[in-house]
């Protein structure tokens, strides 16, 4: 009978670590937990503001009406609302961007490594797609239309790109409130300190100036 309580507290247990590490952000505990950005405490996400000091004002955010400058080397823009924009989304697990893209601009290879996304298109044409892991690395990519709708699991590189000649805007929720970002491009070879040549020409299997020139553009 003992035997079989522990194999039964064992079961359990197991259960639960694997609940915690499937689990994206920490559960929420109370009704809200609005994020106090002026606190020293540091815990994994932001420290709770004091209930009596809540408004209405900590869960609003104005700006996504507003088109995103697109004038730059991609031809995109990102508007993010996440916990630093909105206090009240501390705990929530969740947030939201607006992306607009120049004709022809590009999202380019990213992974948010805390979060799942789901895209709608608002206007335009995109050309998007998510690369799985290793080993198979299988490429999924559709062409988007307006009122389409794009899932991008979590952790994966994936991408958007505008190929038509007009502009594009999609909404798209993220299930963070702080889903991170990594660009490919930028983390290998924008990094700070540089990653040694000899790792970056050995992984793409090219010659150090052509490394040297890639890094001259980030």
């Amino acid at each position: 009978m003992a035997i079989r309580v522990l194999l039964l507290a064992g079961a359990l247990l197991a259960l639960a670590c694997s609940h915690g590490a499937t689990a994206s952000d920490p559960s929420l505990l109370q009704d809200f937990c609005v994020a106090d950005k002026m606190s020293p405490v540091r815990v994994n996400g932001l420290a709770c503001k004091d209930a009596k000091e809540v408004t209405a004002e900590d869960f609003y955010f104005s700006g996504l009406h507003v088109t995103g400058n697109t004038t730059n080397k991609q031809g995109s823009a990102v508007t993010a609302v996440n916990v630093a924009q909105i206090g009240g989304l501390n705990t929530m697990g969740v947030s939201l961007v607006r992306i607009d893209y120049a004709p022809f601009g590009l999202n380019p290879p990213h992974t948010h490594p805390r979060s799942t996304e789901i895209l709608t298109v608002l206007e335009g044409c995109l050309h998007v797609g998510f690369v799985t892991s290793n080993p198979d690395n299988k490429h999924f990519e559709k062409v988007l239309n307006k009122g389409d709708v794009f899932v991008f699991p979590k952790g994966l590189v994936h991408y958007q790109y505008n190929n038509g000649t007009t502009h594009a805007v999609v909404l798209a929720a993220l299930s963070s409130q702080n889903p991170g970002v990594i660009t490919v491009a930028n983390a290998v070879f924008g990094a700070e300190p540089s990653i040694p040549a000899g790792v970056t020409t050995k992984a793409f299997q090219v010659e150090k100036g052509t490394v040297d020139w890639i890094q001259a553009q980030f």
